[in-house]
């Protein structure tokens, strides 16, 4: 029972990298997860390859948590290999309320993680106006072209995959900034599940190399942060989290770019502009306000699960 919650957790945060603005970081923190997973990244360290060499592998196992990074993994891994064709199904067609259901998961999450800030002090407020500040002013970032170098891709892979683990930052997002965005997500894992595995390790293989010693550098920064000044890192990322529903909110002009695959033309997001507040009087407007109800209800029912489990 207790692998399958982890699988859910894991698949739960794939499907949210998926999708650009949407951050995985916020969905780990969400499900209980993000401090356990930061420890357990901070443990790829010396120790662990001493371990590895001396062929202790039940040893260097249970140092990293390997039975819930195993779990959490092949969630995430299953989750991006299934809604990456889902989400660009979502996007093509119903892109409304894809936006709204994530927009009213992640503003429901936004009092949860600002009660884990233990005492409120003028450093933890001037980190939530710095955060809110940060995480909006990204939504306005223009996106660059991008390159199938093998370098460039490992640089993608540092900051995209770290900025997964950051709450409030949107891994997908910030690749589709450095042009890598149809690159990663759409050619490469769909040439890997069509079958086309060639092509699709040329890009994958750069990619993760450079996101595991990006990951494994930031999971030690993050963790000594915890330990030193844990408030005013979780109220940096309460208001992270708060500046980013900017890039989140629904109504907004999407801006995308043709290309063809498999001799068939289809569109990516390449980034966002005018917002703008929703017809009131429409049917559409209230299908997407009950999708942005339905995510804060699941975020809802999920605390009150939780403080139950701890409670008993």
């Amino acid at each position: 029972m207790c692998e399958l919650r982890r699988f859910l957790k894991g698949f739960a945060i794939g499907s949210a990298n998926v999708i650009p603005g949407v951050s995985g970081g916020t969905i780990a923190v969400i499900t209980g997860v993000y401090e356990r997973l930061i420890e357990a990244l901070n443990r790829f360290d010396g120790t662990t390859v001493r371990l590895l060499l001396r062929l202790n592998f039940r040893g260097a196992w249970q140092r990293v948590d390997g039975r819930f990074l195993f779990g959490l993994g092949i969630g995430v891994v299953v989750s991006i290999a299934t809604m990456a064709r889902l989400m660009e199904w979502g996007f093509e067609n119903q892109p409304v309320l894809i936006w709204a259901f994530f927009f009213g998961l992640i503003a429901a999450s936004i009092p949860s993680l600002g009660s884990l800030v233990k005492r409120w002090t003028i450093g933890p407020a001037l980190g939530v106006v710095a955060g809110a500040g940060t995480g909006g002013a990204i939504a306005f970032l223009q996106p660059a072209s991008g390159s199938d170098n093998m370098i460039y891709l490992a640089l993608c892979g540092a900051v995209s995959i770290c900025s997964m683990i950051i709450p409030g930052l949107s891994g997908s997002f910030v690749l589709l900034l450095m042009g890598g965005y149809r690159l990663v997500m759409v050619d490469a894992v769909n040439s890997l599940t069509a079958g086309e595995i060639g092509r699709s390790l040329d890009i994958l293989i750069p990619f993760l190399i450079g996101g595991v010693a990006g990951v494994v550098l930031l999971s030690r920064l993050l963790s000594w942060l915890f330990r030193t000044v844990h408030d005013l890192v979780m109220a940096l990322i309460t208001g992270f989290v708060g500046g980013s529903l900017i890039v989140i909110w629904p109504w907004k002009i999407t801006l995308t770019e043709k290309f063809i695959r498999d001799g068939e033309e289809m569109e990516k997001i390449t980034g966002f502009t005018g917002w703008f507040l929703p017809d009131i009087g429409s049917g559409a407007t209230w299908t997407a306000l009950g999708c942005m109800l339905a995510g804060a209800s699941l975020v809802y029912a999920g605390a009150r699960l939780g403080s139950r489990r701890v409670r008993s």
